[in-house]
């Protein structure tokens, strides 16, 4: 047992001894290798760059990005070569496998090691290869990536031998992917070809259809008619994506016309009144919003992420203060006066964009995006921004937020009843002015709100408002005036409508197009969508 012992304790010993004599060894044998990228011409430094790659040690990875990037230098003197970083009139020299600074050098000293463009390609396919076998799955994505831009057929073995060891199954698909672009550019048999067309068919995308569309035109025979087969079924795939794509911007844009036009849609429906400041009461939320950050970003940057949830609730309640001072210090002398109602509104549209002004100055207000609605991700071959759909999710949430308010709470069913029949309602005994003052109020704040979520997407200035009260008037009139889902129908239809028209009309014509559309649509059905018996429409 202790000759085992003393065995092992030797082992140990001359191990120690030979492994850094052994990495020395293997860092002279790169060194060498990565020297004589400076000898000879281009089909020379190719033929370096392959014994690189073969070694399939990640350590040369460096020298051939610096050599694809134009930075790799060799010293005239004894041929080392180096990367070359340029301070001043001298150039700081890293050593290109342990990125250790070796001092400087004069211009005249070293000399750049030149490379054209296929010798870029080749690099980059060979640093593909060099992390096809990484760790990291995210890594051997990015090297598989790399290969398929390149098309380089120097990389299908490289390839294959990866796919032999990969178990994840996302990584597997990119490097099949990678492969199949290579062989299209390789010449292998047609029957790999042709099963490589049939791969990048699945793929399914634009970058795979511009390989086919090559492949269609360089290649004869049965590939060729694949790869003709294959484009047209992407081009099938990829229009109706694209009109997925216009749905999703029509109803993003539908909800930013819900989130303005549901407060016009209760203040109209109840008591009549024609607002033009409706859309000072949006920039009023926005500004809300940029108040709130300032105060967060001077005073306690970690809440920045709930600067939002801060904002709603105080957007909400200066919007729907101010509301209900318009409607009891002005509105409410003017009922059953429309026109005058209307001029009194844009007056005070006018006063509230002048006070912006005056506060916080003529020049838009940066207000910022939390971390959770930055960003974007992939649905298909559908990008959806995060801030688009979480505006989507709260203008549907404030819809159904304020349908059970109007349903399920007292106030809801005394507003249905004024709107109903203002008359009756007041000889049963409800307040018939407070109950218009809250609900300028409550229209007012919702107003408030859609400002903080209109603030993520839109510039805030004393005019944000102005881009939004057409088109919300247009929502509530097309829906039927006072009727919630007339409002939601509106919104969305519109809102897809426009994003459909914008590409072949262009974003004014098409609005033009849409107005002229609700204008004859109103002729045949003056109260929109769905009709609401209220004050005004008695009226």
């Amino acid at each position: 047992m202790s000759n085992l012992k003393s065995i092992f304790v030797l082992f140990c010993l001359v191990a120690g001894l030979v492994s850094p004599a052994l990495a020395q060894s293997d860092t002279e044998s790169l060194r060498s290798l990565v020297d004589a990228l400076a000898k000879g011409k281009y089909a020379e430094t190719e033929q370096q760059i392959g014994a690189l790659v073969a070694t399939g040690d990640p350590a040369v990875a460096p020298a051939l990005q610096a050599l694809g990037a134009g930075d790799l230098y060799f010293r005239k003197s004894d041929g080392q070569v180096f990367i070359a970083e340029k301070d001043g009139k001298r150039f700081t020299l890293t050593d290109p496998l342990t990125l250790e600074v070796e001092g400087d050098a004069g211009r005249r000293e070293i000399k750049k090691i030149k490379v054209n463009n296929k010798l870029r390609r080749v690099i980059r396919s060979a640093l593909g290869s060099l992390t096809l076998m990484a760790a990291d799955p995210n890594v051997r994505v990015a090297a598989a990536e790399a290969i398929f831009k390149a098309q380089d057929p120097a990389g299908i073995d490289a390839l294959e031998t990866a796919l032999a060891a990969e178990t994840d199954d996302n990584v597997r698909l990119v490097m099949e992917q990678a492969r199949a672009a290579a062989v299209l550019n390789s010449d292998l048999e047609e029957a790999q070809k042709l099963a490589a067309v049939e791969t990048l068919s699945e793929m399914g995308n634009r970058e795979a259809l511009s390989l086919l569309i090559g492949v269609r035109s360089n290649s004869e025979g049965a590939v060729r008619d694949a790869a003709n087969h294959a484009v047209e079924k992407i081009e099938k795939s990829i229009a109706a994506w694209n009109t997925a794509q216009n749905v999703w911007y029509g109803v993003s844009l539908g909800s930013v016309l819900l989130l303005a036009a549901i407060g016009l849609a209760i203040t109209f429906g109840v008591m009549g009144v024609i607002n033009m400041a409706h859309g000072e009461m949006v920039m009023i939320g926005a500004y809300t919003t940029f108040v709130v950050q300032e105060i967060i970003r001077t005073s306690a940057p970690g809440l920045f992420d709930y600067s939002l949830f801060i904002a709603l609730p105080l957007a909400f309640l200066t919007a729907g203060l101010i509301g209900i001072a318009i409607e009891r210090g002005v509105i409410r002398w003017l009922y059953g006066r429309p026109l005058e109602t209307l001029l009194a509104t844009w007056g005070i549209s006018l006063i509230l964009q002048q006070a912006v002004r005056s506060v916080f100055g003529p020049t838009n207000r940066e207000v910022g995006n939390p971390d959770w609605m930055s960003g974007a991700f992939e649905l298909g071959q559908m990008t959806i921004t995060y801030n688009r759909m979480w505006i989507v999710v709260f203008a549907l949430l404030v819809f159904a937020g304020l349908m059970l308010v109007l349903k399920k709470t007292p106030f809801g069913l005394y507003t249905r009843a004024v709107t109903q029949n203002r008359r009756m309602a007041a000889s049963m005994g409800i307040r018939t002015p407070w109950i218009d003052a809250l609900t300028f109020g409550l229209g007012s704040g919702i107003a408030g709100i859609a400002g903080v979520a209109l603030s993520q997407i839109d510039n805030v200035s004393p005019n944000l408002g102005q881009g939004y009260i057409i088109d919300s008037f247009m929502v509530v009139v097309f829906g039927g005036v006072g009727n919630l889902w007339g409002t939601l129908v509106g919104a969305m239809t519109l809102g897809v409508v426009n994003k459909f028209l914008e590409p072949y009309a262009g974003a004014v014509l098409g609005k033009i197009f849409v107005l002229v559309f609700i204008i004859l649509f109103i002729q045949k059905r003056p109260r929109g969508l769905f009709a609401l018996k209220g004050r005004a429409v008695e009226a």
